[in-house]
């Protein structure tokens, strides 16, 4: 007997509501119902009624619903029980179940066997546990879009493309006595361009979405005494880094979770970055170069009143935010300016002039700027499948530029299969366990 041939059931409270509910999903509820009941229970009807333990006793009154498959969350039976909120009574009650059968569910197990059933593909059941876990507004509707199919249909409308693309070069190794040079032909290497465009720009919106759901990780990097700690303290709201003019005071990575206009951000303020006297500020430093690495986005504070100050020795391709801080000493006006490495802006820490473009900046970097009413969750395992499908497509491209059209259909094969592990469209038993294992109990 598998598990999905039992009845999982779990015990969940709505807090301050003051409702429990016991759910049940699997082939047997309909008979459990019956007995808690003392007959059959109505489709989508609610029955009010005494739930009584083994012994006849009254264990809570309150509400039975029943869901028959495939039209419920999990597309099997579910029961659901709703009673009072006390943990004693649900305890009791869930007992009662398991004694008629049931089994207590494992965590992410319903949505599990909604996946499973074809309720949901794995990208939506992912959405489920974003839905549940999302830190503000816009990364609740992101996690809906996604759980509402958007981010899939995405996905799907990439793989039609790359069957498309296969069904022509099989056509053309089929048929090699044709005069024509079908593999050569420039509207197949237009059409391949085209997918790989469709899913760049898939990657970045898939990009985003998951700066929406983790947060924006932000790293503050300088020289000393440019200003990062007091910049750090001006995004708090709050003296949580110490100040003073005295250079190296920052010695060691300072992590802070902050929301900022309903964003959420991990900002790290780091040691300046210099040549260190001394063997502490040189891990400091070392440290900090590690960590601008990982940065979704670096706010590289140099002093306004130094000029051009030194050059930062920043990792490439790491988004920047070049910051001429204390402005009010340096009597330059609060702007904004586009060269060639990046946007500056010129604010002071210490005043809070220019902070508000500040603010805009990272609610853009964070995915909530312009763009974002269509932003859906994503995660990072999304993130690396198409990252590998973007490059074997580049593979596939570079084995049909010199003819080896087997090959390509090899590359667009491994390049949907690797799309295909975002809903689950291939073999994904390996990817189960783990997947669902995150989810909360209950779900």
């Amino acid at each position: 007997m598998t598990p999905r041939d039992t009845i999982a059931a779990i015990a969940t409270a709505a807090g301050a509501a003051g409702v429990g509910i016991v759910r049940l999903s699997g082939p047997g509820c309909r008979a459990i119902g019956a007995t808690l009941l003392g007959r059959p229970p109505e489709p989508r009807h609610a029955h009010y009624l005494r739930f009584r333990d083994d012994d006849g006793d009254v264990v809570d009154d309150g509400l039975m619903l029943f869901f028959p498959g495939p039209q419920s969350y999990t597309g099997e039976d579910v029961l659901e029980l709703q009673g009072h909120g006390s943990p004693l009574l649900l305890a009791r009650l869930l007992r009662r179940c398991l004694g008629l059968g049931a089994r207590h569910a494992r965590p992410g197990e319903f949505t599990e066997r909604a996946f499973l059933e074809g309720r949901l593909d794995l990208a939506q059941a992912e959405a489920v546990a974003d839905l549940v876990s999302a830190g503000s507004e816009a990364a609740l509707r992101a996690a809906r879009r996604s759980l509402d199919g958007e981010f899939s249909r995405r996905v799907d409308a990439v793989v039609e493309g790359l069957v498309a693309l296969r069904v022509w070069i099989e056509a053309a190794l089929d048929f090699p006595e044709e005069e024509v040079d079908f593999l050569a032909a420039p509207e197949l290497q237009a059409r391949l361009r085209g997918v790989a465009g469709d899913l760049d720009r898939l990657r970045a919106d898939a990009g985003r979405g998951k700066r929406l759901l983790d947060g924006l990780h932000v790293v503050i990097a300088g020289a000393p005494n440019a200003g990062k700690s007091s910049l750090l303290n001006a995004l708090a709201g709050e003296e949580r880094a110490i100040v003073t003019d005295i250079a190296g005071t920052t010695r060691d990575l300072l992590r802070e979770r902050i929301m900022v206009d309903g964003i959420e951000l991990t900002l790290v303020d780091t040691a300046g970055l210099r040549e260190a006297p001394d063997q502490i500020e040189r891990e400091g430093i070392r440290r900090a170069r590690g960590e601008l690495e990982r940065a979704d986005l670096v706010l590289a504070v140099l002093d306004d009143q130094a000029n051009a100050g030194p050059r930062l020795d920043l990792p490439a391709g790491v988004p920047v935010l070049w910051l001429h801080n204390k402005s009010d000493l340096s009597g330059a006006p609060v702007h904004a300016e586009r060269h060639d490495d990046g946007e500056h802006l010129w604010l002071s820490a210490r005043t809070r002039e220019g902070l508000d473009a500040l603010r805009r900046r990272l609610r853009e970097a964070a995915g909530q700027g312009e763009g974002s009413q269509g932003a859906f969750s994503a995660r990072a395992r999304h993130l690396e499948a198409m990252d590998r499908a973007a490059v074997i497509l580049a593979q596939a491209a570079k084995q049909l530029h010199h003819g080896a059209g087997e090959l390509a259909a090899e590359e667009l094969r491994r390049a949907q299969d690797a799309l295909g592990e975002i809903t689950g469209r291939v073999d994904a038993d390996a990817l189960l366990g783990r997947i669902f294992a995150d989810f909360c109990i209950g779900k």
